[in-house]
Protein backbone atom coordinates (compact mmCIF):
# COMPACT_ATOMS: atom_id res chain seq x y z
CA UNK A 1 0.00 0.00 0.00
CA UNK A 2 2.89 2.26 0.73
CA UNK A 3 4.21 1.81 -2.89
CA UNK A 4 0.81 2.73 -4.33
CA UNK A 5 0.73 5.90 -2.27
CA UNK A 6 4.21 6.96 -3.46
CA UNK A 7 3.33 6.19 -7.11
CA UNK A 8 0.11 8.22 -6.81
CA UNK A 9 2.01 11.11 -5.20
CA UNK A 10 4.54 11.08 -8.09
CA UNK A 11 1.71 11.22 -10.65
CA UNK A 12 0.18 14.27 -8.93
CA UNK A 13 3.53 16.04 -8.70
CA UNK A 14 4.21 15.45 -12.41
CA UNK A 15 0.72 16.59 -13.35
CA UNK A 16 1.19 19.77 -11.28
CA UNK A 17 4.17 20.83 -13.39
CA UNK A 18 2.22 20.51 -16.69
CA UNK A 19 0.53 23.65 -17.99
CA UNK A 20 -3.23 23.59 -18.20
CA UNK A 21 -4.81 25.13 -21.29
CA UNK A 22 -8.29 26.53 -21.37
CA UNK A 23 -10.91 26.13 -24.05
CA UNK A 24 -11.93 29.76 -23.42
CA UNK A 25 -10.01 32.78 -24.62
CA UNK A 26 -9.49 34.84 -21.47
CA UNK A 27 -8.63 37.96 -23.50
CA UNK A 28 -11.91 37.97 -25.41
CA UNK A 29 -14.41 40.65 -24.49
CA UNK A 30 -17.87 39.08 -24.30
CA UNK A 31 -19.72 42.40 -24.12
CA UNK A 32 -18.02 44.67 -26.69
CA UNK A 33 -16.84 44.22 -30.27
CA UNK A 34 -13.14 44.35 -31.00
CA UNK A 35 -12.40 47.60 -32.81
CA UNK A 36 -9.30 48.17 -34.90
CA UNK A 37 -6.91 50.34 -32.99
CA UNK A 38 -3.27 49.61 -33.72
CA UNK A 39 -0.91 49.87 -36.66
CA UNK A 40 -1.28 46.86 -38.93
CA UNK A 41 -4.96 46.19 -38.18
CA UNK A 42 -7.20 45.89 -41.24
CA UNK A 43 -10.43 47.81 -41.84
CA UNK A 44 -12.81 47.11 -44.74
CA UNK A 45 -13.95 50.29 -46.51
CA UNK A 46 -17.19 50.28 -48.50
CA UNK A 47 -16.54 52.84 -51.22
CA UNK A 48 -19.70 54.35 -52.68
CA UNK A 49 -18.85 57.77 -54.06
CA UNK A 50 -20.92 59.82 -56.49
CA UNK A 51 -20.10 63.29 -57.80
CA UNK A 52 -22.18 65.48 -60.06
CA UNK A 53 -20.66 68.78 -61.17
CA UNK A 54 -21.92 71.27 -63.70
CA UNK A 55 -20.23 74.53 -64.72
CA UNK A 56 -21.77 77.07 -67.06
CA UNK A 57 -20.35 80.37 -68.25
CA UNK A 58 -21.30 83.03 -70.76
CA UNK A 59 -19.38 86.07 -71.96
CA UNK A 60 -20.13 89.13 -74.05
CA UNK A 61 -17.48 91.70 -74.97
CA UNK A 62 -17.99 94.76 -77.17
CA UNK A 63 -15.18 97.10 -78.20
CA UNK A 64 -15.39 100.15 -80.49
CA UNK A 65 -12.75 102.67 -81.53
CA UNK A 66 -12.79 105.74 -83.77
CA UNK A 67 -9.62 107.47 -84.99
CA UNK A 68 -9.30 110.58 -87.21
CA UNK A 69 -6.28 111.93 -89.07
CA UNK A 70 -6.34 115.55 -90.25
CA UNK A 71 -4.76 116.92 -93.45
CA UNK A 72 -1.04 116.42 -93.60
CA UNK A 73 1.44 119.27 -93.67
CA UNK A 74 4.82 119.52 -95.28
CA UNK A 75 5.95 116.32 -96.89
CA UNK A 76 2.76 114.60 -95.70
CA UNK A 77 0.37 116.87 -97.69
CA UNK A 78 -0.80 113.90 -99.64
CA UNK A 79 -2.75 112.73 -96.58
CA UNK A 80 -6.29 114.05 -96.77
CA UNK A 81 -8.59 113.67 -93.76
CA UNK A 82 -8.37 109.94 -93.17
CA UNK A 83 -10.76 108.29 -90.75
CA UNK A 84 -10.33 104.88 -89.15
CA UNK A 85 -13.19 103.08 -87.47
CA UNK A 86 -13.31 99.61 -86.02
CA UNK A 87 -15.76 97.61 -84.01
CA UNK A 88 -15.37 94.20 -82.39
CA UNK A 89 -18.01 92.09 -80.74
CA UNK A 90 -17.37 88.75 -79.11
CA UNK A 91 -19.78 86.38 -77.51
CA UNK A 92 -19.17 82.99 -76.04
CA UNK A 93 -20.88 80.33 -73.99
CA UNK A 94 -19.48 77.24 -72.40
CA UNK A 95 -20.75 74.35 -70.36
CA UNK A 96 -19.06 71.42 -68.64
CA UNK A 97 -20.93 68.60 -66.96
CA UNK A 98 -19.24 65.67 -65.21
CA UNK A 99 -20.63 62.70 -63.36
CA UNK A 100 -18.59 60.07 -61.58
CA UNK A 101 -19.63 56.99 -59.64
CA UNK A 102 -17.22 54.63 -57.87
CA UNK A 103 -18.25 51.52 -55.94
CA UNK A 104 -15.78 49.10 -54.40
CA UNK A 105 -14.89 47.17 -51.27
CA UNK A 106 -11.34 47.89 -50.19
CA UNK A 107 -9.30 46.40 -47.34
CA UNK A 108 -7.14 49.12 -45.78
CA UNK A 109 -4.28 48.92 -43.29
CA UNK A 110 -3.99 51.22 -40.30
CA UNK A 111 -0.70 53.05 -40.88
CA UNK A 112 -0.78 55.45 -37.93
CA UNK A 113 -2.62 56.03 -34.66
CA UNK A 114 -3.07 59.76 -34.02
CA UNK A 115 -2.78 61.23 -30.49
CA UNK A 116 -6.57 61.68 -30.27
CA UNK A 117 -7.16 58.00 -31.11
CA UNK A 118 -8.19 58.51 -34.73
CA UNK A 119 -6.64 56.14 -37.27
CA UNK A 120 -4.88 56.86 -40.55
CA UNK A 121 -5.78 54.19 -43.11
CA UNK A 122 -4.37 53.38 -46.53
CA UNK A 123 -5.31 50.79 -49.12
CA UNK A 124 -4.86 49.90 -52.77
CA UNK A 125 -6.67 47.38 -54.95
CA UNK A 126 -5.85 46.49 -58.56
CA UNK A 127 -8.60 44.96 -60.65
CA UNK A 128 -7.56 43.42 -63.97
CA UNK A 129 -10.04 42.66 -66.72
CA UNK A 130 -8.93 41.60 -70.18
CA UNK A 131 -6.14 44.03 -71.00
CA UNK A 132 -7.22 46.82 -68.67
CA UNK A 133 -6.16 47.44 -65.05
CA UNK A 134 -8.15 49.65 -62.68
CA UNK A 135 -6.40 50.76 -59.53
CA UNK A 136 -8.41 51.99 -56.53
CA UNK A 137 -6.36 53.89 -53.96
CA UNK A 138 -7.64 55.31 -50.68
CA UNK A 139 -6.00 57.32 -47.91
CA UNK A 140 -7.83 58.97 -45.02
CA UNK A 141 -8.55 59.30 -41.31
CA UNK A 142 -11.27 57.37 -39.45
CA UNK A 143 -12.67 57.24 -35.93
CA UNK A 144 -12.57 53.74 -34.38
CA UNK A 145 -16.16 54.12 -33.11
CA UNK A 146 -17.40 54.56 -36.72
CA UNK A 147 -16.23 51.03 -37.65
CA UNK A 148 -19.14 48.55 -37.50
CA UNK A 149 -19.11 45.21 -35.68
CA UNK A 150 -18.36 43.59 -39.09
CA UNK A 151 -15.14 45.70 -39.18
CA UNK A 152 -16.49 47.88 -42.02
CA UNK A 153 -16.76 51.62 -42.54
CA UNK A 154 -18.47 53.67 -45.24
CA UNK A 155 -16.27 55.93 -47.36
CA UNK A 156 -18.52 58.90 -46.46
CA UNK A 157 -17.25 58.67 -42.85
CA UNK A 158 -13.58 59.07 -43.80
CA UNK A 159 -12.03 62.46 -43.06
CA UNK A 160 -9.48 63.95 -45.46
CA UNK A 161 -10.31 61.14 -47.88
CA UNK A 162 -8.23 60.86 -51.03
CA UNK A 163 -9.89 58.33 -53.31
CA UNK A 164 -8.45 57.81 -56.77
CA UNK A 165 -9.33 55.45 -59.58
CA UNK A 166 -6.71 55.11 -62.30
CA UNK A 167 -6.88 53.02 -65.44
CA UNK A 168 -4.08 51.46 -67.47
CA UNK A 169 -4.52 49.54 -70.67
CA UNK A 170 -6.16 49.71 -74.08
CA UNK A 171 -9.19 51.79 -73.07
CA UNK A 172 -7.01 54.32 -71.22
CA UNK A 173 -4.65 54.64 -74.17
CA UNK A 174 -7.46 55.36 -76.63
CA UNK A 175 -8.84 58.10 -74.36
CA UNK A 176 -5.52 59.98 -74.22
CA UNK A 177 -5.08 62.93 -76.53
CA UNK A 178 -2.28 62.53 -79.08
CA UNK A 179 0.89 64.64 -79.12
CA UNK A 180 -0.08 66.60 -82.25
CA UNK A 181 -3.49 67.41 -80.79
CA UNK A 182 -1.85 68.57 -77.54
CA UNK A 183 0.47 70.89 -79.48
CA UNK A 184 -2.41 72.32 -81.54
CA UNK A 185 -4.48 72.84 -78.35
CA UNK A 186 -1.55 74.68 -76.76
CA UNK A 187 -1.19 76.97 -79.78
CA UNK A 188 -4.86 77.66 -80.36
Amino acid sequence: MHKKFIALLLVFLMAGSAQATSLWNDKANWFADERPGKVGDIVTVLVNERTDAKDEASMEVTKASNNNVSDGTGILRFLRALTFQSSNTSEGEGSVERKHHATATLACLITEVLPNGNLVIEGTRDIRTSEETLQFQLIGVIRPQDVTSENQISSQLIANAEISVKGRGIVSKTQKVGVITQVLQAIF
